[in-house]
């Protein structure tokens, strides 16, 4: 609770800092080297961060702190094998050496804040406000209760927060990018090329022969890693959602087409709208006048010009009844004929006269069209209280002790057996396992457990629940020539035709730079010559691989190039022209580029900043300690 509120209390700063975080310190790791262990630490110090150690329990609080949090985003336990592997309790260090250094800068400094400003930042706090804006003290009391701080600790804890900042603030607070490099990513970003190719298929690389039985097993013993036998699991899965217990056939049809009607017009189509032009008058009078002179034969626009009324003001565009704001306007649209002028209509901002231009009918598709889609839906909604009563069944079956594929027989369901999957979700035949909920979840869960272990059921984001039951488990292996040697057959092919095209097109290229055309070469291969125009850097262009779209602007204009093509073919390219549009700082893509880099420099300068500090200072971490800590003394 205590780490959500000292978030909510920062700024954009204080969220920059908290950004840089991560990889700063994981920068220092690979520089000292978190597996060694340091000397001079004392029982229950963990690190050392310039004149200060931090202990055992401070790290062991902010872990439980940071792991309480996941655990509620995730919905579900997370054991310490599994935060380590979300890398939490590095994340957890991290936050805690990078405060240090800070609070030991502001100390350096004599940066110090008054008790009134802090009670003056703590009360404009939105996270202790109430309802009507204003500083709620029982809110704040609560929270601070629920985060396990009296009064006096929470101030003290934000103090610092605030002097963070403020350090922050000065060295990062206001940059502005430079109007040099918005200029010079623009020119990157917007530069546009025309391009002529010639592609060679896989064929034009010749007849391949069989491969020697040395030659497979040279490549073969190269490149042995590439052919293991992955990690598998036996699983045993039940799913508990809204969707797998819904029963569509009991939702009755006049429920579906109650449903329909009122949402008929939002889902399933589109509403009428009606194109209409508005004159406002400050009074009924002058409206009147207005639209007996239009009665008279005046056309509706010149009385408008008459008033001085912009085209913008005049047209209000086509609109549905609903996005008419005043409610009396929209009425009086929808009740005229097209090409018809209204009396003169009172409402919220003035007396109007309307035109109406245009009428775009009613689309909506029909009950018998997306009647399948309804009630699935509406039987997803009825199932939400079957979900939680399976859930607590099943889980009071596993309480007692037994087994998944039990537990789900006692409520009437079956679990799915998967004879062997592995990390990425296919089975041992290389395809995909279809039909899996929550599958990255899953899969990442039943990786970190083993036979035998409780696991705890996975949360979906449809308020479902899924079981599993690790029943098996293959570990990862070297596999022999004979187990894999029609893939490698097929895969010493594939490199054989890659390395010959290569071969070819960059012999092509080397031509083309000593003044031979692309014609002239696509004539003599019997090839076509392909134009694209118009291709950036940000889209892809169709029939250039991305590959392709790399080289082509990594050559100048006038030059040529190879790419690999998706189809297992190679092309050679020229560059036929460049253009780079000037620079607009006021165009809508160079207000966004300078916003992004409005962002993206102050956290570049904090980097830099923060790395200093970490430079300047001397910083230990004893690994061992730190896993103590954090986990109980377990070292596995």
């Amino acid at each position: 609770m205590l780490e959500g509120i000292r978030v909510a209390t920062q700024n954009w700063i204080g969220r920059l800092i908290m950004t840089v975080v991560m990889g700063f310190l994981i920068l220092s790791f690979a520089i000292w080297g978190i597996g060694d262990m340091f000397r001079g630490f004392g029982s229950n110090n963990v690190a050392t961060v310039g004149d200060v150690k931090l202990t055992a329990e401070q790290v062991r609080a902010a872990y439980q702190n940071a792991l309480t949090r996941e655990q509620r985003a995730r919905r579900q336990a997370i054991s310490n094998e599994q935060a380590r592997a979300l890398g939490i309790d590095t994340a957890v260090v991290s936050r805690l050496v990078t405060e240090s250094l800070l609070d030991q800068k502001a100390r350096k400094l004599g940066l110090a804040i008054s008790d009134a400003d802090i009670a003056r930042a703590i009360q404009s706090d939105p996270s202790f406000q109430g309802a009507d804006g204003r500083f709620d003290r029982n809110r704040f009391d609560a929270a601070i209760r629920d985060a396990g701080y009296n009064e006096l600790g929470f101030v003290r804890e934000q103090r610092a927060v605030y002097l963070r900042r403020e350090i922050g603030e000065a060295v990062a607070g206001g940059v502005e990018p430079p109007q040099a490099l918005l200029a010079a990513i623009d020119r990157y970003r917007a530069e546009t090329r025309v391009v002529e190719a010639i592609t060679f298929p896989p064929a034009a690389a010749g007849e391949i022969p069989a491969p020697t039985a040395e030659q497979l097993q040279k490549y073969f013993d190269d490149r042995k890693d590439n052919f293991r036998a992955p990690a598998y699991r036996k699983l045993a899965v039940l799913a508990v959602t809204p969707a797998t217990v819904a029963k569509p056939g009991d939702v009755a049809a006049d429920e579906v087409a109650r449903v329909y009607e009122q949402t008929k017009t939002q889902r399933f189509g589109a509403p009428e709208k009606r194109r209409v032009l508005q004159i406002v008058f400050p009074d009924e009078t002058q409206a009147k006048a207005a639209a007996e002179k239009i009665a008279a034969g005046a056309s509706f626009e010149s009385v408008a010009a008459e008033r001085g009324v912009k085209d913008a003001d005049l047209d209000l565009g086509a609109r549905s009844r609903a996005e008419f704001f005043d409610k009396a306007v929209g009425d009086a649209a929808f009740a005229l004929a097209a090409g018809a002028v209204s009396a003169p209509v009172k409402g919220n901002f003035g007396v109007v006269l309307l035109k109406l231009l245009e009428i775009t009918p009613e689309n909506v598709r029909p009950l018998a069209e997306v009647e399948v889609e309804l009630r699935a839906e509406l039987a997803r909604q009825k199932s939400a209280d079957v979900v939680r009563d399976l859930h607590d069944k099943i889980e009071d079956q596993r309480a007692s002790g037994k087994p998944l594929a039990e537990a789900a027989k006692a409520v009437g369901l079956e679990p799915r057996l998967i004879e062997a999957i592995d990390a990425t979700g296919r089975d041992k035949a290389g395809a995909p396992v279809t039909g899996l909920i929550e599958p990255a979840s899953l899969l990442k869960a039943a990786f970190a457990s083993d036979i035998g272990v409780d696991n705890e059921a996975i949360a979906t984001p449809d308020r479902g629940y899924v079981w599993f039951e690790v029943q098996g488990v293959e570990a990862a292996r070297a596999r022999t020539l004979d187990e894999v040697r029609a893939i490698v057959e097929r895969n010493w092919r594939d490199d054989e035709i890659a390395r010959r095209l290569q071969t070819k097109t960059a012999d092509i290229v080397k031509q083309i730079a000593g003044g031979a055309t692309l014609e002239s070469i696509a004539a003599a291969e019997k090839l076509a010559v392909e134009r694209f125009e118009g291709v950036t850097r940000g889209a892809g262009a169709k029939g250039l691989s991305a590959s392709a779209m790399a080289q082509i602007f990594n050559v100048k204009a006038g030059e040529a190039g190879s790419a690999a093509t998706d189809e297992g073919g190679r092309m050679v390219f020229v560059v036929r022209q460049s253009a780079v549009p000037a620079y607009d700082a006021a165009a809508q893509v160079s207000r966004q580029i300078a916003d992004q880099m409005r962002v993206a420099l102050p956290d570049d300068v904090l980097t830099q900043y923060l790395s200093q500090l970490q430079s300047d200072a001397k910083v230990a971490l004893d690994e061992t300690a730190i896993r103590r800590a954090i986990s109980g003394g377990d070292q596995n």
